[in-house]
């Protein structure tokens, strides 16, 4: 059986130049990302000594573009790499995608290979509302190839190919934490003696998009005051850092009235699910989706993680967080009692859901295994089973 390999292409309005690219998702791993390798193929006798270069662009819009006015931009466009493709300048081992492509598309194919930067932003999206034209307010990345005499040479449109390409986060190998994420907060009230406590667990520390976020709520009402109600929220955190902007959106809410009112001296304890999704979402203007291309269906945006030894506050772009909400209704005198658990939302690396799955059925395996050696150890292989259910009969018999 022969796997069929994938790559994106695109060429020029004038057909002359095609570029090739195994994949349009880059993913970084903190330590480093995956390198943009692909292959540019010139058709014969085109560049007449003029010469082909290659760009990474990351458009980071901050602002509508509707608003710009007077020279006024919101947006910022920066080349984040650029090299000569054709001719080669100098020869870089190929991937095993590129060396198929050469040996397939023939003399006219040039191989080339990019990389981001250290600390680049990931491609996020900001939903744009019913009433909003223009470009989406995000941080977005772009391959750009051009014929040109020099590098300054900006080229013809019609010598121009450019494709979106998305820079991602996977959740890391180790999925989890050894301390589960919870918060535990009181809340007195004047002229009242007593408080009422809300202590709030989740059940792990990172979860995959499409994933239910478990919470567990303990709440004792020490005070004098009733809870109304119980609302729980997922709640997306967006820090735009190239304004100094922050924002938050509800992304999944419920809203409870189960064991409410909770009377004085009384408790209750309940676990809760959410699943935010972006198709939840679709009419929430601001809502920030990983940074996606035309046909793809989006997910919320990725948690941004950044590396050992880095802090969150030298990521740049468009940093998200998330935190589950609990808010407790006191009454129109008593408040809200409210609490912030964090946690992590990511797409889970290639092959990890496979492997957690098998490394659950080895694990019920041994445990099976381990049940039964000490239970079968002196039976006979050939009445195993019947003799186990006698001697539980006749011990059971025993018994009554």
């Amino acid at each position: 059986m022969v796997v069929a390999v994938k790559v994106f292409k695109k060429t020029t309005p004038n057909g002359k130049v095609t570029v090739y690219l195994s994949k349009r998702d880059f993913i970084d791993h903190l330590d480093h990302t995956d390198p943009i390798d692909g292959v540019i193929v010139v058709e014969d006798g085109y560049l007449q000594g003029r010469k082909v270069f290659g760009q990474v662009l990351t458009v980071y819009r901050y602002g509508r573009e509707e608003d710009e006015v007077m020279g006024v931009k919101f947006s910022k466009e920066m080349i984040i790499a650029s090299e000569q493709l054709v001719p080669i300048k100098e020869k870089q081992p190929l991937t095993p995608v590129q060396e198929k492509l050469v040996a397939k598309l023939g003399a006219n194919a040039y191989p080339f290979t990019f990389n981001f930067p250290d600390m680049s932003p990931c491609s996020v999206t900001l939903q744009p509302g019913e009433d909003d034209q223009g470009k989406p307010l995000g941080v977005e990345y772009y391959v750009k190839c051009y014929v040109g005499s020099n590098e300054d040479d900006k080229g013809h449109k019609r010598s121009i190919v450019q494709l979106a390409i998305k820079k991602l986060q996977y959740a890391p190998a180790i999925k989890g934490a050894s301390r589960l994420p919870s918060s535990l907060v009181s809340k007195g009230f004047t002229f009242s003696s007593g408080k009422i406590n809300l202590e709030v667990t989740l059940d792990k520390d990172i979860y995959y998009h499409g994933e239910k976020i478990g919470a567990n709520l303990m709440i004792s009402n020490n005070s004098r005051k009733q809870v109304r109600n119980i609302k729980v929220y997922v709640v997306q955190h967006c820090e735009v850092t190239m304004v100094n902007a922050q924002f938050s959106k509800y992304v999944a809410s419920l809203e409870t009235r189960e064991g409410c009112p909770i009377t004085p001296g009384a408790s209750f304890t309940k676990v809760v699910y959410l699943v935010p999704l972006a198709s939840s979402n679709k009419d929430r203007r601001g809502v920030a989706l990983d940074g996606r291309l035309r046909d793809d269906d989006a997910n919320l945006a990725s948690s941004t993680l950044v590396p050992d030894g880095k802090c969150p506050i030298d990521a740049i772009g468009i940093v998200i967080s998330y935190s589950l909400r609990v808010k407790l209704n006191c009454g129109t005198l008593g408040g809200e009692l409210v609490t912030d658990v964090p946690f992590k939302l990511l797409h889970p690396a290639p092959g990890t859901i496979d492997k957690e799955r098998a490394q659950g059925i080895k694990r019920m395996k041994s445990i099976d295994k381990g049940r039964y050696e000490k239970s079968f150890a002196n039976d006979d292989d050939d009445n195993i089973v019947f003799e186990d259910f006698a001697r539980f009969r006749l011990s059971r018999d025993e018994l009554e």
